[in-house]
C-alpha cells in the first residue's frame, strides 16, 4: 500500500508541476507546506441531473460493505434482482474486510455515516452506459448523496479522496479525474489519515494479522500456523473453548471458528469469552488432527497490561442472541458463490460447499425425521452422547449430541427420539469418521431439540 501511494504521489507531483517536492523522504521539501490552501473540492463539484452524457438513478442502501463498496436497492426493472452492487469509481480505500488495514474502519465508517444520514442518494455512470467490473456483478459508479437539510449533492468518491481515506484508482482517466487528482494531492500535502505519520486509533498494532472471519474461512489453509485477530460473537461453549461467529453483509452469510482456551481457573478468558459476548479473538490457527478441522488456540490475557493488542478482549457490555440461521437441507448440502478481492482490489468469485464454508456457525434445521439413533458406550466421558440419523426432503443428515439431560437432571436416551420428528439448533460440525457426509449438526443442550 505504501509503495502504491508514493508512486501515485510522484506521478501527481509531475502532473501538477510541483517543483521541489520530496514524496520519498530524505531532504525537506523546498516548498513550504503553508502555501497549501485547503479547498473543498467536493463543494465545487456539482451533480448535473439534466445531463444526458451519463446515466443516473436514485437508490437506497441495501447493505454497507466497506469504504468503496455499497449494495443499493434500485428502481424496479434495473436488473433481475433490482440490486446494484456499487464499486466506487476512482478510489481504493484501505481494507475493512478481509485482511484489515490501517484507516480501513475509518473509511468504512465515513461512507456508512454519509449515506445513513442522506436524504437522497444518486448513482451515476462515468460514461453513457452502466459498466461492470471484471466479475460482471459490480457496477462502476459515482455515488452522490444529499445531506439532510441541504439542497446540493456531494460526491462521496471525491470526498473519500479529499479526506485522505482512499488512494486513487485510475482516477485521472475518469470524467471527474482532474478534480480527483487535485483532491488527492491536497490530502497528501495536508497529511490526512493514510498520508499522515499518525497511528490509526481503530487499528491494533500487534503481531497478529488483522482480518475478518470471512477472510479466515475462505483462506484457512493460508493462515495455518499464523497468529490472527478477528471480531465476532460467542455462540456456544464446548470443552474449554467456544464457537465464535460473525456476519458478512456482502455474502449474507455467517462465518465461524472454534477457539480453544483450555482449562485455567485463574484466567479471565472464560468470562471474556462467555456466550453472548462480542469479542476480539487473538490466537494461532492450528489444525486439530483429532477433529479433522481448524481451530484457534494459544489465547492470552495479560491482567497487568489489559491494553496489550495480543489480549483477547470483550468489545462491549451488551449480550447478543446467537444467530441460529434457519437452514434447509438443500442449502446445507448446496454450494455458494463468494466474492473476495485480490491484492489489486479486483473482485474474485469462488464457489464453495456451503457446509464447509459455514462450519462452526450456528443454525436451526426443522422437520428432521429421526430414522435411527446410535448411543456412545465405550466407558469414557462421552458415554450417553448420541448420533441421530435423520432424513428431511429426501436427504440424510447426522445430528450429533453431547450427553444430554433434562431440567431435572435425567439422562436423555435414544428411545425418546427414535421415530420422532424434531427441530434442532446447534452448530455446523465436521466429523471425519462419518459414514456419509462429514458435515453434520452438533447439539449441546436438550432445550435445543424440539419434538413435534
Amino acid at each position: 500500500m505504501i509503495k502504491k501511494i508514493l508512486t501515485l504521489l510522484l506521478a501527481l507531483g509531475m502532473t501538477l508541476g510541483v517543483a521541489g517536492c520530496n514524496f520519498g523522504g530524505g531532504e525537506e521539501s523546498s516548498v513550504s507546506e503553508s502555501v497549501i490552501e485547503e479547498v473543498d473540492y467536493v463543494a465545487q463539484l456539482k451533480l448535473d441531473m439534466d445531463s444526458t452524457d451519463t446515466k443516473k438513478m436514485e437508490v437506497t442502501v441495501r447493505s454497507y460493505i466497506d469504504g468503496d463498496t455499497t449494495h443499493f436497492y434500485t428502481t424496479p426493472g434495473f436488473n433481475d434482482q433490482d440490486i446494484l452492487k456499487a464499486r466506487y469509481l476512482s478510489v481504493n480505500t484501505p481494507e475493512s474486510t478481509g485482511q484489515i488495514e490501517e484507516w480501513g474502519k475509518a473509511a468504512s465508517n465515513f461512507t456508512k455515516n454519509a449515506l445513513k444520514n442522506a436524504e437522497s442518494i444518486v448513482v451515476e455512470t462515468d460514461g453513457a452506459d452502466w459498466e461492470v467490473d471484471s466479475t460482471g456483478e459490480r457496477y462502476l459508479v459515482w455515488v452522490w448523496y444529499r445531506p439532510a437539510g441541504e439542497s446540493d449533492y456531494r460526491n462521496l468518491n471525491l470526498e473519500l479522496l479529499q479526506n485522505g481515506l482512499a488512494v486513487g484508482s485510475k482516477a485521472s482517466s475518469t470524467r471527474y479525474g482532474e478534480t480527483c487528482t487535485k483532491a488527492i494531492y491536497q490530502a497528501s500535502q495536508l497529511k490526512l489519515h493514510i498520508f499522515s505519520n499518525e497511528q490509526d486509533p481503530d487499528f491494533y498494532y500487534g503481531e497478529a494479522i488483522e482480518l475478518d472471519l470471512k477472510e479466515l474461512r475462505t483462506n484457512i489453509d493460508t493462515y495455518n500456523g499464523l497468529r490472527v485477530a478477528f471480531e465476532g460473537y460467542v455462540s456456544y461453549y464446548s470443552s474449554q473453548g467456544v464457537y465464535v461467529e460473525n456476519y458478512d453483509e456482502a455474502t449474507d452469510m455467517w462465518y465461524g471458528i472454534y477457539a480453544y482456551y483450555g482449562f485455567n481457573p485463574d484466567s479471565a478468558i472464560p468470562e471474556i469469552m462467555a456466550v453472548g459476548n462480542k469479542v476480539r479473538v487473538v490466537g494461532s490457527v492450528s489444525f486439530w488432527e483429532t477433529g479433522g478441522t481448524y481451530q484457534i488456540s494459544d489465547l492470552h490475557f495479560d491482567d497487568f497490561n489489559k491494553k496489550d493488542p495480543e489480549n483477547v478482549q470483550r468489545l462491549d457490555n451488551e449480550k447478543y442472541q446467537t444467530a441460529n440461521v434457519e437452514t434447509t437441507i438443500d442449502k446445507f448440502f448446496g454450494t455458494v458463490s463468494v466474492e473476495t478481492e485480490d491484492e489489486s482490489g479486483e473482485a474474485v468469485i469462488t464457489d464453495y460447499d456451503y457446509a464447509a464454508l459455514a462450519t462452526n456457525t450456528s443454525l436451526t434445521m426443522k422437520n428432521l425425521y429421526v430414522k435411527s439413533v446410535y448411543t456412545t458406550n465405550n466407558g469414557g466421558d462421552s458415554d450417553g452422547a448420541m448420533s441421530l440419523t435423520c432424513t428431511v426432503g429426501g436427504k440424510e443428515i447426522t445430528v450429533r449430541t453431547v450427553v444430554l439431560y433434562d431440567t431435572e437432571g435425567n439422562l436423555i436416551t435414544e428411545d425418546m427420539l427414535e421415530g420422532e420428528t424434531i427441530d434442532v439448533t446447534g452448530i455446523i460440525d465436521y466429523y471425519s469418521d462419518s459414514r456419509t457426509s462429514p458435515y453434520q449438526i452438533k447439539v449441546f443442550n436438550w432445550k435445543n431439540i424440539n419434538i413435534h
